[in-house]
C-alpha cells in the first residue's frame, strides 16, 4: 500500500470530517475570489462617479460580512479536518503498538528499540501532517488556483491572463527538481533521527553500566556525533524545502512585472479599466497562496511518503510466530516434546538436538546443563517464543501451535533470569497479571516468593514505586518480585528460567519448600525449574542433563550421583563452594 492508497482510504472512512471541511474551504475561495471583483467595481464607480455615499457603505458593509464569513468558516474547517487527521495519528501508533506487541524474539533481535520508538513518533506525526496539513493545502491551494486562474480568464482579460501565467512553467520545472531532493532528504533526516533515538535509549538503560565503566565522556562524544548528523540531515531537508519559496517569489515577480507591462498598455489602448487592472492585481496577489500551498503540498507529502515507506514494512511484516490456534480451551495435561531439533538462523551449530521430554501434571521437571546447552531455548519451545522446524510440542491432547497464543500463555506462569519490573508499585507489580487481586493476596504472593519481609522494611511497603526496570531494588528482590507475581495466578504450568540466580541459598530453599507445599495444594500445577544451582532442582520429580544440545543424564536427584557423571561432578563441586562460603 503506498501513502496516497492509505491517505485515500482514511479520507474514505471519515468523509463527513473531509466533506464538511471541503464545503467550507470553498465557501471560503469563492467569497475570496469575488472581494477582488467587487473592490474594482467600487474603484470603477468612484472614478466615474456612479456611486454615492450610501452605496460605498453597501459595499463597505458586504467585504466587511464577507472578512466575517471567511474567519468562521476557517476556524470551522480547521476544526473539521484536524479533528480527523489526528484519528490518523492515533491509528497508525495503536496499529504499530498492536503489531509489535504480537511479533515474536526473532523481530525484535532484528530491530533497534529506537527506530521503533521513531517510527512511532516522527514518521507517524510526518504521516498525520500528509493527512492534515497537505489534504488542507491541496485542496484549498488548488480550488483557489482554479477559481483564480478561471476570474482572470473569463471576468477579466483572456489576454492579460495568458501573458501573466507565461512564467508559471518554470515554477513547474523547479518543484519538480525541488521535490525529488526533498524527498531524499527526509528520508535521511528520519533515520538519523532514528540511530539518534537508538543511542538515547540505550544510553539510559545503560546509564549505570557507563558510570561504572567511567564512559560518560565516551558515549557523550558518541551522542554528540549522532546530534550533529541528525541536526545536518534536518538542516538539508529544510534547505531543499526552502528552495520552494523562492521559486515561487521569482515567478510571481515575473507574472506581476508582465502584467503590469501588458495592463499598462490596455489601459492606455481604453481597452481596460483602471478598477478591472487593480481586479487583475488583487488576483494575481491571491495566486500567492496557492503557489506556496503547492510547495508546501509536495514538501509534506514527500516527507510524508519518506516517513511511510519505513513505516509500512514493520506494520506488514509477517508474524515470527503465528497465530492460528482455535482450541479454545485451557491446556491441561502432560506436555510433551518429542524428537525436538532447532537451531538459531546466526548459529551453524544446532542448539537442541533430538530431545524428548515428558512433563507430568502436578510434577516437577528440573532443566540443568553448562551454559549454552540449550536450556532456555527448551522454554521458549514451551512458551512458543520460538518454534520448532522439526519434532513436536504438544500439551495434552493438542500441539501447543493449536491453541491461540494468549490462550497458551495464560496458562503459563514464567520468570526469566533477568525479570522485568515496569515502573509502578511493587504492589503493582506483582498484580500485574491479575489487577483485581486483593492486598491479602498479594502479601501471601510476596510470602510465598520470600521477598514479604524486604517488602515491609521499606517506608512504603508495597507502595513503593520500583522505578524503571525495578532500578531501586536489589536483583535478588526482582527476581523474588517476579516470583511473587508468578504466583498470585492459578496457571497450571509454572517456568522458572534460572530465576533464583540472584538470591542466597537459604532463601532459594524457603522458596522452593514454599513451592513444594503449594504444588501440594493444587496437584494439578507442574514446575519446570531450569538452573545452574543443583540445590534448586535436587527434589524435582525428574532431571535433564543437557549439554550442547542433548540429552547427558537424566533421573532423579539420587539416581544422577549414583551414576557419578556430569551432574554428580558439579554437585560435589557446589557442595564444596557452599561449605567454603560458610565457613
Amino acid at each position: 500500500m503506498t501513502l496516497f492508497q492509505l491517505l485515500r482510504e482514511f479520507i474514505r472512512r471519515h468523509w463527513l470530517h473531509y466533506c464538511a471541511a471541503g464545503s467550507m474551504l470553498m465557501a471560503v475561495a469563492i467569497m475570496t475570489v469575488l472581494i477582488p471583483r467587487r473592490v474594482g467595481n467600487v474603484i470603477d464607480g468612484m472614478v466615474n462617479h456612479q456611486l454615492d455615499q450610501h452605496g460605498l457603505l453597501i459595499e463597505l458593509s458586504y467585504l466587511v460580512l464577507m472578512g466575517v464569513a471567511i474567519y468562521f468558516l476557517r476556524v470551522g474547517w480547521r476544526m473539521q479536518l484536524f479533528t480527523a487527521s489526528y484519528q490518523l495519528g492515533a491509528e497508525l501508533r495503536t496499529r504499530l503498538y498492536q503489531r509489535l506487541s504480537l511479533q515474536g524474539q526473532s523481530f525484535f533481535q532484528q530491530q533497534r528499540t529506537g527506530d521503533l520508538m521513531a517510527l512511532g513518533t516522527n514518521d507517524a506525526d510526518a504521516i498525520e501532517l500528509a493527512a492534515g496539513e497537505a489534504a488542507l493545502a491541496g485542496f484549498d491551494g488548488s480550488l483557489t488556483f482554479a477559481l483564480v486562474i478561471g476570474m482572470m480568464l473569463l471576468g477579466v482579460d483572456w489576454r492579460l491572463a495568458l501573458v501573466a501565467l507565461l512564467p508559471f512553467p518554470f515554477m513547474a520545472w523547479a518543484f519538480k527538481r525541488i521535490t525529488h531532493h526533498v524527498h531524499e532528504a527526509s528520508r535521511d533526516s528520519l533515520e538519523r533521527f532514528s540511530k539518534l533515538n537508538d543511542q538515547v535509549q540505550e544510553t539510559l538503560a545503560g546509564v549505570r553500566t557507563l558510570r561504572a565503566l567511567g564512559l560518560e565522556q565516551r558515549s557523550a562524544s558518541q551522542f554528540a556525533e549522532l546530534a550533529e548528523h541528525a541536526a545536518d540531515a534536518s538542516l538539508s531537508a529544510q534547505r531543499w524545502e526552502a528552495a520552494y519559496e523562492p521559486a515561487v517569489g521569482i515567478t510571481l515577480t515575473s507574472a506581476g512585472a508582465l502584467t503590469l507591462a501588458m495592463g499598462g498598455y490596455l489601459v492606455w489602448q481604453n481597452e481596460m479599466s483602471i478598477g478591472m487592472l487593480t481586479s487583475f492585481s488583487m488576483y494575481l496577489g491571491q495566486l500567492i497562496w496557492p503557489m506556496f500551498a503547492a510547495g508546501w503540498v509536495l514538501s509534506l507529502l514527500e516527507r510524508g511518503k519518506a516517513a511511510w515507506n519505513r513505516l509500512e514494512p514493520v506494520l506488514n511484516m509477517p508474524l515470527s510466530i503465528e497465530d492460528h490456534g482455535a482450541v479454545q480451551t485451557a491446556p491441561s495435561g502432560a506436555i510433551q516434546l518429542r524428537n525436538i531439533f532447532f537451531s538459531y538462523p546466526s548459529q551453524s551449530q544446532p542448539a537442541l538436538h533430538d530431545i524428548s521430554v515428558s512433563i507430568t501434571p502436578g510434577k516437577t521437571l528440573g532443566i540443568v546443563g553448562p551454559t549454552g546447552a540449550g536450556k532456555s531455548s527448551l522454554i521458549k519451545l514451551i512458551l512458543r517464543q520460538i518454534e520448532t522446524p522439526q519434532g513436536t510440542v504438544t500439551w495434552g491432547h493438542h500441539a501447543v501451535a493449536d491453541y491461540p497464543l494468549h490462550t497458551l500463555r495464560n496458562a503459563i506462569n514464567w520468570v526469566a533470569q533477568e525479570p522485568f519490573l515496569f515502573s509502578a508499585s511493587i504492589a503493582d507489580n506483582i498484580a500485574l497479571a491479575k489487577p483485581d487481586a486483593s492486598r491479602a493476596d498479594i502479601m501471601h504472593a510476596a510470602e510465598l516468593a520470600s521477598v514479604h519481609d524486604d517488602i515491609v522494611r521499606f517506608p512504603q511497603g508495597y507502595d513503593t514505586p520500583v522505578g524503571e526496570r525495578g532500578v531501586t531494588l536489589s536483583g535478588g528482590q526482582r527476581q523474588r518480585v517476579a516470583i511473587a507475581r508468578a504466583l498470585l495466578t492459578d496457571s497450571p504450568l509454572l517456568l522458572l528460567d534460572d530465576a533464583l540466580s540472584a538470591v542466597d541459598t537459604e532463601t532459594e530453599s524457603h522458596i522452593l519448600q514454599h513451592l513444594t507445599t503449594l504444588r501440594h495444594e493444587h496437584t494439578h500445577r507442574s514446575a519446570v525449574i531450569v538452573s545452574h544451582r543443583l540445590s534448586a532442582v535436587a527434589n524435582a520429580d525428574h532431571i535433564v542433563v543437557l549439554r550442547d544440545g542433548t540429552i547427558a543424564e537424566q533421573g532423579t536427584h539420587a539416581e544422577l550421583l549414583a551414576a557419578n557423571h556430569w551432574y554428580a561432578s558439579q554437585w560435589r563441586y557446589q557442595q564444596l563452594e557452599a561449605s567454603l562460603h560458610a565457613a
